[in-house]
C-alpha cells in the first residue's frame, strides 16, 4: 500500500488555479479507487458568469483516443482483424501499408492530417466536416518513415480506426463506446460529441493568457475517434475508479490497453493504444493528454500506487504539468533544482534523417529545443549532456547527437552556418505532387511571406524567418487542431547554377514533403 502527502497534495490543489492560471478548470484525484479530492473553480462561460463544477462536461480531446482502443478491443478483438479493410481507406498509398496495430502504436508512419490541414488552405476557425478527413486521406501517397520503426503522432491514426470500427461491426462509434466503456465504467455524462461547433453544456474554450487576455476560441472541425469524447470530471473520476476496481483482472479493458507494445526491432515503446508510458522516479505513469483551441486535458494513472488524476482546464495552461505536479506533490516527490548551465548550447543543427531544424537556444539554467511542436526545456547533467526522459542530446564534435527514445529515435544533427538568405531567391509558386496543393512565397522589400492553398482553400499568410540561406521557418502558431504543429522547415532545392527549382517542407507532426517551383 503506498502512503500519500496529503498536506502537500491540498497545498498543490489550492495553488493549481493561480499557477494555471485562466477562466476555469476541475482537477481530481483518486487514491485506491476512492476520490480524496475534486475541485472546480472559475466560470465555463465569463461572459455570463455560468459557473464551473464537477458535472460540467468539456472536451477531453486526445484522452479519446484510449477509448477509441479499448472500444476496438472489446467489439473487434485484436487490430489484426480490421487488417484487410485498411487498404480501401488509402486508395493512392505507393509506400508499406501499415498495419493496424501501428496506427494503435503511432508508428504507422502517415503524415498527421491535422497538420496538413495548414498545407491544403485551411483558416484555424473555418468549418472541417466529417466527409473532408476521408478526402484528405484517400490523397495519401507517402509516409514519413517505414511503419513500425519509428513513433510519431499522427491523429488520423485514430481516426482511420474510428472508421474501420463502424465499418466492420455496423455500429456508431457513439454506441461503441457507450456499451463497452461509458456504461461499464459509469460515466453517465460522457457522450461523443464529435462537432465542436457545439458547445456542450454552455461551455466557452478561450484562448489567450494573462498578457494577452482571454477571448473564446472558434473552433470548426468534426472529429472522431482522434478526439471528440466530452465528459465531466465526475465521468472521469467514475473512469478511474472503475481502472482501479478492474486492476487485477488481466482481461479488463484498461489493463489491455495498458499493455506494453514495441517497434518492429523488438525496441520497447512508451506509446500504445493511446496511451503513454511515463516514469517519475520509479513510479510508472500510463495516461494520455488532449487540446484543442481553448481546452487542454490530461489525465493519469499509477498502477503500483494505485493512484489517478484528472486535469481539465476551459483555458491554455499546461494540463500536462498540472497533472504531474498533483501527483508528485501526493507521492511526496520533489523536483530537484535546476542548476546555471555551463556549456555553451546555442546554435543551429539539422538533422539528415527528418530534415528538420534543430535549434537550441540558452536559458539561464536550461536549454529551449526547438524541434518538435512546441520548445522543449531541457537541463544540464553533470556530464556536460541536456537530457529529459524524452530527449538526450550530446556533442560528437561539432555535431549534435539527439536521442528521442519514445520515437525510436537517434540521429546526428548536422552543425548548418546561421546566415540570413535572399528573400527574392524564394518568390514564386510551388506545386506538392504528394498533396495536389500549391503554395506561394511573396517577398517584398526583404520580408518574405508563404501561403498554402489546396483543398480547403487558400490559407493565411505566414510569416518566414531566415535561418541559413537555404533553411528557412514557417512560424505557425494558429490551425484547426491545437497545439498548431509548430515550426515547419524549409529547405530549398537548387540546380547547378544555383537557381532556386524547389523546396522540402517539413514538421514534427508531417515530414519530408517535396514542392517543385512552377513559376
Amino acid at each position: 500500500m503506498t502512503s500519500l502527502d496529503r498536506a502537500a497534495l491540498d497545498a498543490a490543489l489550492e495553488t493549481l488555479p493561480q499557477i494555471w492560471r485562466g477562466p476555469g478548470g476541475v482537477a481530481g484525484v483518486l487514491h485506491e479507487g476512492r476520490v480524496l479530492a475534486a475541485r472546480s473553480w472559475g466560470y465555463a462561460d465569463l461572459d455570463s458568469r455560468q459557473p464551473m463544477t464537477a458535472a460540467t462536461r468539456l472536451p477531453l480531446c486526445s484522452i479519446s483516443k484510449q477509448f477509441t482502443c479499448a472500444a476496438l478491443l472489446a467489439a473487434c478483438g485484436a487490430p489484426e482483424g480490421l487488417q484487410p479493410r485498411l487498404a480501401a481507406r488509402l486508395p493512392a498509398y505507393r509506400d508499406e501499408l501499415p498495419k493496424v496495430r501501428d496506427l494503435c502504436n503511432n508508428q504507422s508512419g502517415l503524415r498527421d492530417y491535422w497538420a496538413l490541414t495548414v498545407l491544403q488552405g485551411a483558416k484555424a476557425e473555418q468549418e472541417f466536416r466529417r466527409e473532408d478527413a476521408g478526402l484528405l486521406l484517400a490523397r495519401m501517397k507517402t509516409g514519413h518513415f517505414a511503419p513500425g520503426t519509428r513513433y510519431s503522432y499522427s491523429n488520423c491514426n485514430f481516426r482511420l480506426l474510428a472508421d474501420l470500427m463502424e465499418e466492420a461491426t455496423g455500429l456508431p462509434l457513439a454506441e461503441l463506446y457507450a456499451r463497452h466503456v461509458f456504461g461499464p465504467a459509469g460515466m453517465a455524462g460522457a457522450v461523443l460529441a464529435p462537432d465542436t461547433r457545439q458547445r456542450l453544456d454552455g461551455v466557452v474554450g478561450y484562448e489567450g493568457n494573462d498578457a494577452t487576455g482571454y477571448l473564446p476560441a472558434e473552433n470548426g472541425i468534426y472529429w472522431m475517434g482522434d478526439a471528440g469524447i466530452s465528459a465531466s470530471l465526475d465521468d472521469m473520476l467514475a473512469y478511474e475508479s472503475w481502472i482501479d476496481a478492474t486492476r487485477d483482472d488481466p482481461q479488463s479493458l484498461y489493463r489491455r490497453i495498458a499493455e506494453p507494445q514495441s517497434f518492429r526491432d523488438g525496441t520497447p515503446a512508451r506509446y500504445g493504444f493511446g496511451l503513454n508510458r511515463t516514469e517519475v522516479a520509479g513510479h510508472v505513469f500510463t495516461g494520455h493528454g488532449g487540446a484543442l483551441r481553448g481546452f487542454r486535458a490530461h489525465r493519469i494513472n499509477c498502477r503500483a500506487a494505485r493512484l489517478s488524476v484528472v486535469v481539465l482546464l476551459n483555458h491554455e495552461a499546461d494540463a500536462h504539468s498540472a497533472a504531474f505536479a498533483l501527483a508528485k506533490a501526493a507521492l511526496g516527490l520533489r523536483d530537484a533544482a535546476a542548476a546555471p548551465l555551463r556549456g555553451d548550447w546555442g546554435g543551429v543543427w539539422i538533422s539528415p534523417e527528418t530534415g528538420l531544424l534543430a535549434r537550441l537556444e540558452p536559458q539561464r539554467d536550461t536549454v529551449l529545443l526547438r524541434y518538435a511542436t512546441s520548445p522543449e526545456s531541457l537541463p544540464e547533467t553533470a556530464e556536460g549532456e541536456l537530457a529529459t526522459p524524452a530527449v538526450q542530446i550530446t556533442r560528437e564534435g561539432e555535431a549534435l547527437r539527439m536521442r528521442r527514445p519514445q520515437e525510436n529515435f537517434d540521429d546526428l544533427l548536422l552543425p548548418v552556418a546561421p546566415g540570413r538568405g535572399q528573400a527574392a531567391a524564394l518568390a514564386g509558386r510551388y506545386h506538392s505532387e504528394e498533396l495536389d496543393a500549391d503554395m506561394v512565397i511573396e517577398t517584398r522589400d526583404g520580408a518574405a511571406h508563404v501561403w498554402f492553398g489546396g483543398m480547403l482553400g487558400q490559407g493565411r499568410v505566414e510569416l518566414l524567418q531566415p535561418v541559413t540561406p537555404d533553411h528557412w521557418v514557417v512560424m505557425t502558431r494558429r490551425s484547426m487542431d491545437a497545439p498548431a504543429p509548430g515550426d515547419w522547415t524549409l529547405s530549398l532545392v537548387r540546380d547547378a547554377a544555383g537557381a532556386v527549382t524547389g523546396a522540402r517542407l517539413g514538421c514534427w507532426l508531417a515530414r519530408g514533403i517535396d514542392y517543385r517551383k512552377t513559376v
